[in-house]
């Protein structure tokens, strides 16, 4: 097992946020995109599809799905040795649809792919890379990307939990060092009825210091 930089390690830990960014909000994008036929929309956009280009594709935004697709290419390129060619070969995969999507009339299909590719990128985490602590740390900031996101966009109770106890199994085998009381809290949170969607995001945020 190869000893990971604290570099490397953020590196990893961000790739696998920002590659759950994108794989979950493209998710939600194709409903709502959907839900807004003959809606009327916010006085800040004239159509959905200025809504659509703005939201998923807008560079200058650091809130945009580009923007966080871009961030996780960023890092895949910086982690090409630990990753593998297979596997970063996904996330370009990724990044060229989303360019495709761009530029379409109808962009649902190309985002569709988009969320595939993520997809079968940690598929190739899973079978490809075979430093456990490289692996471990991917899918730590996946999860902890995902108590966030299901936690802001107030997700059933079920489906926050399930997220919650995956993170608390993951984050010790990454070898990280980590805020084990935080832990406590968030399993504290995910145990109470009425789910306290801020207690967790802040809890979720306070992990790794």
């Amino acid at each position: 097992m190869s000893v990971l930089s604290r570099e490397n390690s953020s590196r990893l830990l961000w790739l696998g946020r920002y590659s759950e960014r994108v794989y979950t909000t493209l998710r939600y994008f194709a409903d709502i995109f959907d839900a807004m036929i003959d809606k009327t929309l916010p006085g800040v956009f004239e159509s959905k599809e200025e809504f659509s280009a703005r939201f998923c594709f807008d560079e200058g935004d650091e809130s945009s799905v580009y923007s966080s697709l871009i961030r996780a290419y960023d890092n895949a390129i910086e982690l090409r040795e630990e990753l593998g060619s297979d596997t970063f070969s996904y996330i370009q995969l990724a990044v060229y649809e989303m360019n495709k999507a761009k530029n379409s009339p109808a962009p649902l299909l190309q985002l569709q792919r988009v969320i595939d590719n993520i997809a079968a990128f940690w598929g190739m985490v899973d079978d490809r890379i075979e430093d456990e602590h490289a692996r471990s740390i991917i899918k730590l900031g996946k999860r902890i990307e995902r108590v966030d996101l299901y936690a802001r966009m107030r997700a059933g109770r079920n489906e926050l939990v399930r997220e919650i106890r995956r993170l608390t199994h993951r984050i010790p085998q990454t070898g990280l060092t980590y805020d084990e009381e935080a832990v406590r809290r968030l399993n504290v949170l995910a145990s109470e009825e009425i789910m306290n969607y801020p207690a967790i995001i802040a809890e979720a945020a306070s992990l790794l210091g």
